[in-house]
């Protein structure tokens, strides 16, 4: 991958173009810098519901309208918001990109916020809400946030509950859009068959200077707490889950304690895999993972077994955990490397793995981090640096969160 060209439009939008030979389409990322970390509590799924809203009309296009122009260019539009940013998807043929930005910066300067689209989206939302409360293996994960998170922004659902969305006004959306949605706070990747100057000139003209921008919003910092929480519904499945803090993205321990958790749990050649699964039959599924933020991260540990296996498999995640930070191989370490190397350089094999890269570099480190800058600093680790890694994330008392595994229903410390 060639380095992008950057440049800045006159309403301060930041703007990388990563030329692709021999493709035919474009991907567009348009990257908020926010997410619902950002959100205040009363107001919690606010960032999720922009970026549901945003798609259900602007001043010049209904939701029909905008469905239809993508698609009738065989286009595809689509978007996701995390705790810590908001993505706008776009990926259609080259010569369709000026359809492309015209409809995204339809989308995000004009919003339409109509009351009554407003109040179908949040039933939409509430339908979401309830299929992942239905699905112990995802809902899970936000208890565990909680768990982590208490009282913070960072520990609430994504989603928002019942009577958070209830609250959510067409002027929320609007300051919301005011705050964090200005120029000067969004970040723009295109790759593909694209020409540099050609891109800027789109971007200028669909996202234009709107009033004076206030302060850039801040995130409360990562505060990480040990704790429980246990759900005993009747599962077929238990699903266990643990988490530690874990460094952040800036933190020089980053990439060794990422390398630590994928050769513990990043596939099936890893040692919870091998121990849990293969060995003694105690889980389906078993891996871990790291979550980095800019300023913390939490590295999480999940399994799905039988109910009663949950405590032997429990503990032998421990012992296969604490295992690692005395006697992590310097084969596992390499092994973990190539994984995460090649899923590097495999992601960036084609437009949108470019354009997500791009984006997603610019906005935690403020400039392109090139693929050899990024596999030189995975050879640097040593093993005993990804056993101190671990061991630094391992002192830690876990936050822990249960569904079906007969843990007492009850939410307590540590």
């Amino acid at each position: 991958m060639k380095a992008p060209s950057i440049g800045v439009t006159r309403s301060g939008l930041r703007v990388a173009t990563c030329p692709v030979a021999g493709v035919e389409t474009v991907a567009i990322n348009l990257l908020a810098d926010t997410g619902a970390r950002f959100e205040t509590a009363p107001l919690n799924g606010l960032a999720h519901l922009f970026e549901h809203m945003v798609f259900k009309g602007s001043e010049r296009r209904s939701a029909r309208e905008i469905a239809e122009a993508v698609e009738d260019v065989g286009g595809q539009l689509n978007a996701w918001t995390s705790r810590d940013a908001t993505a706008f998807h776009a990926r259609m043929l080259a010569r369709d990109l000026p359809l492309g930005f015209d409809i995204l910066g339809d989308m995000l300067v004009n919003p339409r916020f109509d009351a009554a689209e407003l109040e179908r989206e949040k039933h939409v939302v509430l339908q979401e809400l309830g299929e992942a409360r239905d699905t112990p293996d995802d809902i899970v994960f936000d208890h565990l946030q909680a768990v982590a998170f208490p009282h913070q922004a960072l520990g609430r659902s994504i989603l928002g509950s019942e009577e958070t969305l209830a609250a959510i006004t067409a002027d929320d959306l609007r300051q919301w859009r005011d705050t964090h949605y200005q120029p000067d706070r969004l970040l723009l990747a295109v790759a593909g068959r694209i020409d540099h100057d050609d891109v800027m000139r789109l971007a200028e003209a669909a996202f234009p200077t709107r009033g004076t921008p206030g302060p850039r919003p801040a995130a409360e910092a990562v505060r990480f707490t040990a704790g429980r929480h246990d759900d005993n519904r009747r599962c077929e499945q238990a699903q266990l889950t643990l988490g530690v803090p874990a460094p952040g993205h800036h933190e020089p321990g980053h990439d060794a304690a990422m390398l630590f958790a994928l050769a513990v749990g990043g596939g099936m050649s890893s040692r919870l895999f091998q121990e849990v699964r293969e060995s003694r039959g105690l889980a389906y599924s078993v891996s871990a993972a790291i979550t980095p933020y800019v300023d913390g991260g939490l590295m999480s540990v999940h399994a799905a077994c039988a109910r009663t296996e949950a405590a032997a498999a429990r503990d032998l995640i421990d012992t296969v955990l604490h295992g690692a930070i005395a006697d992590l191989s310097q084969a596992e370490l390499d092994r973990a490397r190539a994984q995460a190397v090649a899923g590097l350089l495999m992601a960036l094999e084609g437009p949108q793995g470019q354009a997500d890269h791009v984006a997603r570099c610019l906005a935690v480190h403020g400039r392109y981090l090139p693929p050899d800058e990024i596999v030189t600093r995975l050879e640097a680790v040593t093993v005993e640096a990804a056993r101190a890694a671990g061991a630094a994330m391992l002192a830690h008392a876990p936050a822990r969160a249960e569904i079906g595994a007969g843990g007492g229903g009850r939410r307590k410390a540590a």
